[in-house]
This record gives structure tokens, C-alpha cells and sequence, in this order.
């Protein structure tokens, strides 16, 4: 798919790859200190490596598998590969994440194998390595993901993936989410859908990969609300409609979690439309002064984006 909002995500896509990485709880309880330190002072030895993912226990691999991510070449990520399908579930889950380094459609065609492991853990991170490689070959596939996957920690993973990648197909699959009742079971999945719907936003229209919410708590002048762009805003604007009455609802409705209604907010001013006005207008007063402040800036970005 030939977007134009494909342009700016592959810039700083890399720039993401250490946020996404941390909403994996498994990856960080796996993460060495020690083979960290090792990836970066040891000297490249790919024979090595080859050796201790070809015969090594379970530890070596893991360990050898940090070191090569640490590398952050496609020479160090294509000696991964192989471990993607070993008989470890731990190795083939560290796999995933130490073969983003690839070129695009490289890393996407091993890792897409990987979304039918018979492991949940391992399925769960084969979905953040694909949203960290960031190729819109893998939209598809992680969207249905999204609706059929059991596991809900998958279907997280998932969506925070489609975010990431900002493909603009993702919004139909993502809004699917946000259109059930909300649960408590759910609440990491809604702030997860909600939060990408922003992301994917931001990214049309501004070229801005990397967003906090809320930004900040300083002054309105000393806010960043991006250069709306409008050649390509033209499309979210009308595939984004029906996200953006999603968006409200769950804004509005008390039953969601606060930290779901503020990525609502934050959304709703990525999108820019001027009919969410009200329900961020009302929410500036939420006992949230995150909520408060992420639909505070909202309402900034709507005013830029109707001032271009």
C-alpha cells in the first residue's frame, strides 16, 4: 500500500522500538542485565553465535539472542532467525525480538509465521516485533488477530502494533474493539485500541510518531499541536468519522477506565474533528488532571487544525 503517511513512520519508527518493547511484561522478566552489558562489549563473533543457537541450552540461547539484538544490524538480526523456530517457547518469543533489525519485508515474512505459534507468549511478542519492524504487509494479519485471538493479552499486543505500523486501514479493525460494552477484563485492550486510533491520527496528519498524554502540564503556549498536513488529513477525515463517535462515547461514558477516556481524548485531538468539541470541553473538568489535561490539548490541536 502506496500512503502517504507511510513516509514519516519509517523515519522514526526505530526511534519506538524501546517503548514498545516495555508494555511486555515477559520480555523485561527475561531481560539480562549482564547479557545487555555483554552485547556491547563483546567483540561480533556470528560464528559464536550460530554455534550457541544451534546447540546451546535454553540460558546460552536467550543470553546469545540479547547480544545480537543489542548489534542493532541486519547482519546480527539474520543469525536470529533459526531461533524463531526453536523448541523453546522462551527462545522463539526472544527470537522475535532480536530479528527487527532486518530490512522491512524481511523481518515481517519470518515473524508473521510466528502470530500462529501454538505458545500465547510467543504469539504476544511476534505482534510487538511486527509493530516495531512496522511493515503495512503485516496490517492484515494483526488486524485479524485482533478479532479472533482468545488470548486478550494478544489482542493487546495486537492492536498496540497496528498503532505503531499507522496504517490507515487499521482504524475499521480497531474501532471494532472500542464498539462492545466496556469490562474490566477489557480495559487494557480498549486503552490499547483507543490509544492506536490516536497514534495512526497523529501520524496522517502530522507526521509525529512519538506522543505522551498528556504532553505536559505547562501553559497553552508552550504546547506542541503539529502541522496539520492537509493533503493526507483529507482521507482521516472521512474514514475517521465513525472512530471519532466511538471516541466520544467512550470519552463520555463513566463506566470506562479513566486511562482509557484520556486516550480517547488524546485521539479525539489527533483526529481534529470539530464535533468532539463538547465531550472534551466537559472533560476538561474530570477529577483526572490527566484526563483533564490530555482533553485540554485536544482541544488545542482541533483549534490548530481549523486554523490551516
Amino acid at each position: 500500500m502506496n500512503f502517504h503517511g507511510k513516509v514519516f513512520c519509517r523515519s522514526r519508527m526505530l526511534v519506538a522500538v524501546g517503548r514498545s518493547i516495555l508494555f511486555s511484561a515477559a520480555l523485561v522478566i527475561l531481560f539480562s542485565s549482564a547479557a545487555l552489558a555483554q552485547g556491547l562489549t563483546t567483540p561480533f563473533e556470528p560464528e559464536r553465535l550460530r554455534q550457541i543457537l544451534a546447540s546451546g541450552n535454553s540460558e546460552e540461547k536467550r543470553d546469545a539472542l540479547f547480544e545480537i539484538r543489542n548489534r542493532r544490524s541486519a547482519d546480527a538480526s539474520a543469525l536470529a532467525v533459526p531461533a524463531l523456530k526453536d523448541a523453546d517457547a522462551i527462545v522463539r518469543a526472544t527470537a522475535a525480538s532480536s530479528i527487527v533489525f532486518l530490512p522491512e519485508s524481511e523481518a515481517a515474512a519470518v515473524l508473521l509465521p510466528l502470530l500462529d505459534d501454538r505458545q500465547p507468549f510467543v504469539r504476544k511478542e511476534a505482534a510487538y516485533a511486527l509493530g516495531t519492524v512496522g511493515s503495512w504487509t503485516s496490517t492484515e494479519r494483526l488486524a485479524q488477530l485482533l478479532r479472533r485471538e482468545k488470548d486478550r493479552e494478544v489482542r493487546t499486543a495486537a492492536a498496540i502494533s497496528l498503532g505503531m505500523i499507522g496504517d490507515i486501514d487499521s482504524l475499521g479493525p480497531l474501532s471494532e474493539v472500542l464498539k462492545k460494552k466496556p469490562k474490566d477484563e477489557d480495559e487494557m485492550l480498549r486503552r490499547a485500541a483507543a490509544r492506536s486510533l490516536g497514534q495512526i491520527a497523529e501520524l496522517i496528519r502530522t507526521g509525529r510518531t512519538l506522543v505522551t498524554t498528556p504532553q505536559s502540564f505547562l501553559p497553552e503556549k508552550f504546547k506542541e499541536t503539529g502541522d496539520p498536513l492537509a493533503l493526507i488529513a483529507n482521507r482521516i477525515n472521512i474514514d475517521g468519522r465513525s472512530a471519532v463517535e466511538l471516541l466520544i462515547k467512550v470519552l463520555t461514558d463513566s463506566r470506562e477506565a479513566d486511562d482509557t477516556r484520556r486516550e480517547a481524548a488524546f485521539a479525539l485531538g489527533a483526529f481534529g474533528r470539530t464535533e468532539a468539541v463538547p465531550a472534551l470541553e466537559r472533560s476538561i473538568a474530570a477529577a483526572d488532571p490527566y484526563l483533564a489535561e490530555t482533553a485540554r490539548e485536544a482541544l488545542l490541536k482541533i483549534r490548530a487544525a481549523g486554523e490551516n
